[in-house]
């Protein structure tokens, strides 16, 4: 499970695509907080400050504001058009005895035997989505893959989570398997190519309104 995270914020007044457009050439990132039916909170954070948070690929932080540290979950990050520069932060409030849904990276582990017997091996999901306590979110999902056999796969429901933590997706789903070239050249299917850690998409809060 990953460390706790701390992300400072200071509270700010006004709102408006100009406003938060001068706040970003001061280094800062608008964002909001809200949730637990509290008085929605607009607020900024240092681009440096959330460039760790993003680095350590944390999901809920501890954020502190100038009279209180209020523990939260990113919803959302918004990037500018070329996926590069983060434009604005969601936060939701989130509870120690709360359960929230996140999407986590999966990783292999491991050298599949089956290729050295000729397959291939084709990774079909590279995300998870789960369920977990809020103070418990895992950093990633390590699948070993050290006794996979041509032909064989590894699906959802076949997974070793951490306690607390369920698996959202359909458990028959294939996260991995060894495949001969073929059984994917009938099918006509290509091999999945890698993917890049999923980015947060920007979502709502709501009766909030999307701000520029």
């Amino acid at each position: 499970m990953a460390d706790t995270v701390v992300l400072k914020s200071e509270k700010r007044e006004g709102r408006g695509g100009h406003r938060a457009e001068k706040i970003r050439r001061k280094g800062l990132i608008p964002g909001v907080l809200y949730g637990h039916k509290e008085e929605t909170v607009s607020l900024t954070v240092t681009r440096e400050d959330l460039a760790v948070v993003v680095k350590a690929g944390a999901r809920v932080v501890d954020l502190q504001l100038p009279d209180k540290v209020e523990k939260a979950q990113i919803v959302a990050l918004q990037y500018d058009h070329l996926g590069k520069d983060v434009l604005h932060i969601d936060l939701k409030r989130v509870s120690a005895d709360e359960r929230i849904k996140v999407t986590l990276r999966i990783e292999l582990k491991g050298i599949a035997p089956g290729i050295a017997a000729g397959g291939l091996l084709d990774q079909p999901m590279h995300v998870l989505h789960v369920e977990c306590p809020a103070i418990n979110v895992p950093d990633n999902v390590r699948v070993n893959i050290a006794e996979l056999q041509l032909g064989q796969a590894i699906h959802v429901k076949d997974l070793t989570l951490p306690a607390g933590v369920k698996a959202l997706d359909a458990p028959d789903a294939i996260v991995v398997h060894v495949t001969t070239p073929d059984a994917e050249s009938e099918t006509g299917e290509p091999k999945a190519e890698g993917s890049e850690p999923e980015i947060i998409k920007k979502a709502k809060p709501e009766g909030e309104a999307e701000e520029k």
